[in-house]
């Protein structure tokens, strides 16, 4: 059995290293063939053209596509992008000093979902056709469909400009420096308030819908009839029965979304220029810095793998039904 997992993971860690290798790829040759050079902006249009040819030279810019590849494939599998255009340093230096905040917005983010979801999908189930479980249904829906960047908007014209209670932008006021920690701990929780319900506001309305509707499928199955027959609580049968029932099957979705937020909330970071994967990236595709991009999508995609892999571990554990398909 557990050689068998060992080769089911392996296998699954293949494939998707493959996936990545293919799309990088793809993406390796689109920004080279796409307008523009990256060393444009690092020289001044009075200065020779020799000049500017000896700083394309420097970043290997001269040399054949195919060859710029293949450097490129050799590099990327030991671990090393290059070095970036625009920081002027390793490409892995500049993503550590990015990637922590992004994993600390994503994580905190993802746990306000699951929470938040689960405690709105119970009052729906024990309200269930009131007004509050009607009510929540149709808001929900609201909260998924409207983009993240009119939310984002929308929540800093009310919050942060009418009724100045929560800060724009930024992770920290200008004057923080002189806080002590306790005053500059409390200055970033108001930081991240905003940030963190438009990152989670589309997340936790989609949870809640999946768990609603699982919730509802398990509590017209005919065990929890005859449970109910027999006179148990409708408490116990919601703990019990509806809720570890339910579970599994949202254990999936749960792994994607937190792929795509650790590999960087994009649209979040830059309306709230949070110093997170999201903005870098953002920055990288302007600046043209080809190593950058490279770096910040690779990271992304592997965050995405283990997300998605450790979400299946999850459910093969939780549920033993879907062990059997993991392992094929």
């Amino acid at each position: 059995m557990k050689r068998k997992l060992l080769y089911a993971i392996g296998k699954r860690l293949l494939i998707s290293f493959a996936i990545l290798f293919v799309f990088i790829s793809f993406l390796f040759f689109l920004i080279r063939i796409s307008p523009g050079d990256p060393s444009q902006k690092l020289i001044s249009p009075k200065l020779s053209p020799a000049l500017h040819e000896s700083v394309k030279e420097s970043f290997a810019l001269n040399d054949p596509i195919l060859e710029q590849f293949y450097n490129f494939t050799k590099n990327m599998l030991t671990g090393q992008f290059g070095y970036s255009y625009d920081y002027k340093m390793p490409v892995t230096k500049v993503i550590l000093e990015f990637l922590p905040f992004t994993l600390i917005l994503g994580s905190l983010s993802f746990v306000i979902q699951l929470a938040l979801s689960f405690w709105l999908a119970y009052l729906s189930l024990k309200n269930r056709g009131k007004f509050l479980d009607r009510f929540l249904s149709k808001f929900s829906l609201v909260m998924y469909v409207t983009p993240i960047f009119v939310l984002g908007v929308f929540l800093v014209f009310i919050f942060s400009v009418k009724l100045d209670l929560l800060p724009t932008s930024g992770i920290s006021s200008v004057d923080s420096y002189r806080y002590s920690f306790w005053q500059n701990l409390g200055d970033y929780i108001l930081h991240l308030i905003l940030p963190l319900i438009t990152l989670s506001a589309a997340g936790t309305a989609l949870f809640y819908r999946y768990l609603r509707d699982y919730f509802e499928d398990v509590r017209s199955k005919s065990f929890i009839l005859n449970l109910r027959s027999m006179g148990v609580s409708e408490n116990v049968i919601i703990w019990k029965h509806i809720i570890p029932n339910s579970i599994s099957p949202l254990v999936s979705i749960a792994g994607i979304e937190l792929g795509t937020l650790l590999g960087g909330a994009l649209i979040t970071e830059v309306l709230f220029s949070l110093p997170g994967m999201g903005r870098l990236t953002i920055n990288a595709i302007f600046a043209r810095d080809y190593p950058l991009i490279i770096g910040c999508s690779f990271i992304a995609g592997v965050l995405m793998i283990f997300s998605n892999l450790l979400a299946d571990l999850s459910r093969s554990i939780i549920n033993p039904r879907y062990s059997k398909e993991f392992l094929n």
